[in-house]
């Protein structure tokens, strides 16, 4: 039997060299627009173009190990209000169930948030924004379905490209309200590449504290694709797990349309 700790460094060592070759096998087969935001977790300081709007119809799930819960499907709006500045709402449909347990499926917790970057890229130093969000208890917080407080995230994202290369990342803290609950940061870091005019890869790592105060951190990664099938379309996924922490399995599935002014 392999031992705990050698277990855990192997299962980091072929996890991570899985999910790079997953990057590299979907580069070879699609020979990009970049991506930010959406299908990861980490986030960038990149607010939609003044006019224009993003939509998203969307599903995730996050499989642990007591129960499984997502969204199916939920529909993220982004707009571009003003330049360097952009309004955000997700409105889903979430489901959650336990092993051997019943399953809940309602309206869940609403988000809503605004998106400013306030330090434009240059060659010499990156773009630099906040996007603070704020979770409305819309959903039923008994079976799962919603927080049942209000909480907030207030983060700092950067963001560089590199010719063909983006990065992105940074972090916030996130006020979590409740019996049980404890406040938390969030940091993640993610790296991408443009493949062609229609395709881009990356893949995120990122670290969550513990949301109770008798809890672990997390430590996560996602590895993500975006197709672009038109200028106005788009397919975006992501599928990942906890490298220490819950989730067994994650993924995130979207349709995208990008609308706005015509040039």
């Amino acid at each position: 039997m392999i031992q705990p700790p050698v277990a855990f460094s192997y299962i980091v060592k072929e996890t991570v060299r899985l999910s790079f070759f997953i990057a590299g096998l979907l580069g070879a087969l699609l020979t990009g627009a970049a991506m930010a935001g959406p299908p990861f977790v980490t986030d960038d300081p990149e607010p939609v173009e003044s006019g224009h709007w993003e939509v998203y119809i969307a599903s995730e799930r996050a499989q642990g190990i007591e129960g499984v819960s997502g969204t199916a499907p939920h529909v993220e709006v982004n707009y571009g209000a003003l330049p360097e500045m952009q309004l955000h709402v997700i409105a889903p449909l979430a489901y959650a169930g336990t092993v051997g347990g019943p399953w809940h499926s309602g309206f869940g917790d609403t988000e809503l948030g605004m998106k400013y970057r306030f330090l434009d890229e240059t060659d010499s130093h990156p773009q630099i924004g906040t996007f603070p969000l704020l979770e409305l208890p819309t959903g039923n917080e008994t079976p799962g379905l919603g927080g049942g407080h209000t909480q907030a995230f207030l983060p700092v994202w950067l963001q560089k490209s590199f010719g063909s290369w983006t990065t992105y990342g940074g972090g916030g803290y996130r006020l979590n309200p409740g019996i049980g609950n404890q406040n938390y940061w969030l940091v993640g870091w993610e790296v991408q590449r443009r493949l062609s005019t229609s395709f881009a890869a990356g893949i995120e790592f990122f670290r969550t504290t513990a949301v109770t105060p008798r809890g672990d951190p997390s430590f996560s990664f996602n590895v993500g694709t975006m197709l672009d099938l038109s200028e106005e379309h788009h397919i975006l996924f992501s599928a990942g797990r906890d490298l220490s922490g819950p989730n067994r399995f994650t993924a995130y599935l979207a349709f995208q349309w990008t609308l706005g002014p015509q040039r």
